[in-house]
Parts: C-alpha cells; sequence; structure tokens
C-alpha cells in the first residue's frame, strides 16, 4: 500500500497528469509524469509529498482478480522505485501515472520492474526538456 501522502486519488490529479504529463511507454506499461509545484497546502498545513503516484488497470487487462494482482504488482513496484534515489529530481513534486496493457498478467516482476524504471526515467527526461522549453 501506498502512504497515504503519497497517492493520486483526485479524478483531476489524474485528468491534468494524462493530459499535460510527460509520457513514456514500454510493451507492459506506459508512464505518465507531470512536474508539480510543492506548496504547502493550505488546508492541511503540511510539506506535500515530493510525488504521489496513480494507476489505471483497466478491464482489458483481465477479470477482477487479474486486474487487483496487477495494481498490487504494480503499487508495490512504485513504492520501491521511488524510494530510489536519483530517479525523480530534488526539489520538486512529481505525480506519476502508471497506466497497465494487456501484457502486465505475462510479464515478470524484474521485466516489469524495468518497464516501469525506464519508463519513469524516459518521462522524468522529457518533462524537463519541456519545462526548460517553457522556461525560456
Amino acid at each position: 500500500m501506498l502512504p497515504r501522502d503519497h497517492r493520486l486519488t483526485a479524478s483531476r490529479d489524474f485528468g491534468a497528469v494524462m493530459r499535460r504529463g510527460a509520457r513514456a511507454g514500454g510493451s507492459a506499461v506506459v508512464v505518465t509524469v507531470l512536474f508539480r509545484q510543492t506548496e504547502p497546502d493550505t488546508e492541511r498545513d503540511a510539506e506535500p509529498a515530493p510525488w504521489r503516484g496513480g494507476l489505471i488497470v483497466s478491464k482489458a487487462v483481465g477479470n477482477a482478480v487479474v486486474r487487483h494482482r496487477t495494481q498490487r504488482r504494480l503499487r508495490h513496484i512504485l513504492a520501491e522505485l521511488m524510494a530510489e534515489p536519483g530517479l525523480i529530481p530534488e526539489g520538486v513534486g512529481v505525480d506519476v501515472v502508471v497506466r497497465a496493457l494487456q501484457q502486465v498478467p505475462e510479464t515478470s516482476h524484474e521485466e516489469l520492474l524495468g518497464e516501469v524504471r525506464s519508463g519513469i526515467r524516459r518521462a522524468v527526461k522529457k518533462a524537463r526538456r519541456h519545462l526548460e522549453r517553457t522556461d525560456a
């Protein structure tokens, strides 16, 4: 389970990431990353989490049992990767959405871990380039 502060739950947050975020895909997953402001939330008076994650697992992946197993696998991988130093930039908030494709159930843990890691790295790189272009 992802800690509460590290979960994307609101549909508007998912929508923002999917519309404005940078994508990187593989054969089993598509990772979308969006940088956000890390200003304290006035409602909660707390420092926001440096990253938040969300999952999209559609019925195309399989029946309910397969979808829930896929969600657990991806949640575990996302939590593991976000703890890796250097994967996400320091000092900026990052929202990550991992969308599962039909091939996920047949993908081994090592392959899935590699695809998500690679997707996050490539999407962060694209998001940085986009951010630099808009700042210039």
